[in-house]
């Protein structure tokens, strides 16, 4: 048999593509054999399964660039006529035998030519929407839900008039009970989009009477999905005619059999909210949602977990229509919420034996339909109850605003404190994620919930730790505010005494784990320590940490983050004695380093000094050091400097730095003439390049020139000098005090030896007697 290749190597152009796809003839479905595509080319049919089914994938990937380059081929001034007259009829002559790639590819591009505006509305009317719509009805569920967004997409960008004549009629046949399902829940979706397009009497005339039939179906997912789309319908109506048709089959649609549709009903309740008046809501809404909220509470049904979950907008949407009693009971209801579940939980917990005996498995007969349908159920209501928990600690910082922060301490405060405590981890990081927003809310109160954010910092769970460390830094300044210092000191009374401690020994939980990006926050969050402890306990406590992590962090953004939190508190250290120690022990421990991988973080360390610190400051304690490392044995050390040397020079000033520059210029070409490495001679070429481009400063011009790039560092440099300042008035102030003591002891010395030698007798004479 002559051998017939099917498919070249080389790629087909659009143009190739296109012809292609013009030559094919499509063949309806009934005039195929079976098994066979609905299309044949120049090559004829041989008894050959594979060739038919090479030469059908070869045609499904032509059509499927002819339709996606659709858009490009209007676009184009000079192929768009042809494109309209020719490609466009038979791309739509193809799609109703179109497999299901193929459609998603065309419901893509057909929208995309709208947006474009690449044909004209009455064009685009008259075929593509008239494809979208009919190709809504596919008996394919995923083509059709592809084809019904499509038609969404669509109504937004057509006028008026276009989608009252071509899409309203259809829409409305679609909702008639002789329909499929399928085809009365695509009307629910289109009725709720084009129900905001058209006045207030349209909609009433029109679309009212099929929306109240379909919220009346006698299937559960069309009355669902049509009561999903009622607050848009009711927005297009206007209050009074909500009022008098929405509101009864909204109330109906929330006593449903099916929790589907009530779920529906109450996601609806709380989106229509912001339309109705003060008495629809006080007389209708409110009723409406405590009875529904306490059914759900009752029956522990699959409506609770979503009560729970809408509980907090709906509280602050009937907010200003309560009453005092009923706010109340919404905060009961609220507090039933966050502890349903627990007391069977704490049951279970306290019937587990602590010893787990041996125990003999039988052989036994499997359990019967009964028996068997219990455990699941009882799993299935126990994930019920945790997710209601769950949803109720996400709203707790919306019931907060609710209930103020005045009342918080007597209302939710042990409701908080039970939800950080729950046995579920899922309630537990809901509730540390949600906890700086609270404490943003409760503002002066904060201090209040200063126990449960140290039981959430003692949590042995990854996840419950990550929600407080992410948000360490808001939390402390809600506490700073709140009080009156701004440093620890040793009185009991401060805000965050025991916080800190709390922080620091939830480190080694996260470093237990394998998540250094949480790693990565927790040192850089340490650094805002600065504004709560003082220089002595920074240097005690919060250093030897950060050095240690420095040292061991496995992951080298962990290392950087707790370089560059040491930097910052170091910069902020009172004592100069302790500020050089620490710049002396970088230098030691990672500068002349054993380990390459430490000499490495040293660059990384003096990139970050750049940033932090003044010029001066790097150039008294870093540069020479960093220089050093030009003639290190480790080509990547070498290889890392390279991408250092550019900022170096842009530190220097002329004349005083000259020995600075000789310094680095040496370097340079050492690294020029002697580097072996391949890659070093590169980076060191283009470091090179780079050098050449940087301009140095000038002290005599700096003032004039250079100002404005050296106002940050000039900033910095003041803050530099007025630490040791502070600390030369500090020494003064305490050789003062000591000088003062020092006098006032001799001076109690000297009275206290007059006092000895007259032996307590009095050397003023006495007054003489008289004769």
């Amino acid at each position: 048999m002559e051998e017939i290749e099917v498919f070249c190597t080389k790629s087909l152009t659009t143009g190739e593509n296109v012809k292609l796809f013009l030559e094919e003839e499509v063949l309806a479905p009934g005039e195929c054999g079976a098994g066979q595509p609905y299309y044949q080319t120049n090559i004829d049919a041989i008894d050959v399964e594979d060739l038919n089914h090479n030469q059908s994938s070869g045609q499904e990937v032509q059509r499927i660039s002819v339709i996606n380059n659709l858009p490009d081929l209007l676009r184009d001034t000079e192929s768009h006529d042809e494109c309209m007259r020719r490609v466009v009829p038979k791309v739509r002559e193809v799609l109703h035998v179109a497999q299901t790639e193929m459609q998603l590819a065309a419901s893509s591009a057909f929208l995309q030519i709208l947006q474009k505006n690449l044909v004209p509305i009455q064009n685009y009317s008259q075929t593509f929407l008239q494809t979208i719509l009919n190709s809504v009805d596919s008996k394919d569920p995923d083509v059709a839900t592809a084809w019904l967004d499509t038609l969404l997409d669509v109504i937004d960008l057509l006028p008026k008039d276009v989608i009252k004549k071509e899409i309203l009629s259809i829409a409305i046949a679609k909702g008639q009970l002789s329909q499929s399902v399928q085809a009365r829940l695509s009307c629910c979706r289109i009725l709720g989009k084009i129900a905001t397009k058209f006045e207030p009497f349209v909609i009433k005339k029109e679309i009212l009477p099929v929306v109240q039939s379909l919220c009346q179906d006698v299937d559960y997912e069309v009355r669902g999905c049509m009561c999903r789309q009622l607050d848009k319908v009711a927005r297009g109506l206007g209050l009074e005619a909500t009022k008098s048709a929405i509101l009864p089959e909204l109330v109906e649609l929330t006593n449903d059999e099916e929790c589907y549709v009530r779920i529906a009903g109450l996601e609806t309740v709380n989106e229509i909210l912001s339309l109705l008046d003060a008495e629809t809501s006080t007389t209708t809404i409110v009723p409406l949602v405590c009875k529904f909220c306490q059914q759900a509470l009752q029956s522990e049904d699959a409506t609770l977990p979503i009560v729970s979950m809408q509980y907090g907008k709906l509280c602050h949407g009937l907010a200003e229509h309560l009453t005092d009693e009923q706010k109340q009971w919404f905060i009961d209801h609220y507090k039933k919420l966050c502890k349903i579940g627990l007391a069977a939980e704490r049951n279970k917990a306290s019937t587990r034996p602590a010893v787990v005996q041996p125990v003999v498995i039988e052989k036994r007969d499997p359990p019967s339909g009964k028996d068997s349908d219990q455990l699941p159920s009882l799993f299935e209501l126990e994930d019920k109850l945790v997710e209601c928990r769950r949803n109720a600690a996400f709203n707790f910082p919306a019931m907060v605003l609710f209930t103020g922060a005045k009342c918080f301490k007597s209302e939710l405060h042990g409701t908080f404190s039970s939800l950080c405590k729950d046995p579920h981890i899922s309630v537990r990081k809901t509730v540390s994620t949600g906890y700086h927003e609270v404490c943003k809310i409760l503002g002066s109160h904060v201090q209040i919930l200063q126990h449960d954010l140290i039981t959430l910092l003692k949590d042995d769970s990854i996840e419950v730790l990550k929600g407080v460390i992410s948000n360490i830094a808001v939390i402390l300044d809600c506490y700073l505010s709140a009080g009156s210092n701004h440093t620890i000191s040793d009185s009991k009374s401060n805000n965050v005494s025991e916080i800190i401690p709390a922080i620091l020994g939830s480190e080694p939980v996260i470093f237990g784990s394998n998540n250094w990006r949480l790693q990565e926050e927790l040192m850089n969050n340490l650094s805002c320590f600065i504004r709560v402890y003082n220089s002595e306990n920074l240097h005690n406590k919060v250093i030897p940490l950060l050095f240690q992590k420095l040292k061991t962090a496995r992951a080298l953004p962990v290392k950087l983050a707790a370089a560059r939190s040491a930097l910052v508190i170091i910069r902020k250290l009172k004592k100069q004695e302790h500020r050089e120690e620490l710049l002396h022990r970088l230098v030691e421990d990672f500068c002349h380093a054993k380990s390459c991988y430490q000499r490495s973080v040293f660059i990384d360390i003096c990139k970050i000094v750049i940033d932090l610190y003044s010029k001066k400051f790097f150039k008294e304690h870093f540069f020479e050091y960093l220089l050093e490392l030009h003639s290190d044995p480790v080509a990547n050390i070498r290889l890392h400097l390279c991408s250092i040397l550019p900022d170096l020079k842009q530190l220097i000033k002329l004349p005083t730095d000259r020995s600075l520059l000789q310094l680095l210029d040496m370097c340079v070409r050492k690294l020029l003439v002697a580097e072996k490495d391949r890659d070093v001679q590169y980076a060191i070429k283009t470091a090179v390049e780079e050098l050449d481009k940087i301009h140095i400063q000038m002290e005599s011009l700096t003032r004039r020139m250079y100002f404005e790039q050296d106002v940050a560092d000039q900033k910095k440099e003041d803050e530099e000098k007025s630490l040791i300042e502070a600390e030369e008035r500090e020494l003064k102030k305490d050789e003062e005090k000591e000088d003062k003591k020092s006098k006032g002891d001799k001076r109690n010395s000297v009275s206290a030896k007059k006092v000895e030698n007259g032996s307590g007798v009095s050397k003023i004479p006495a007054p003489k007697k008289g004769r």
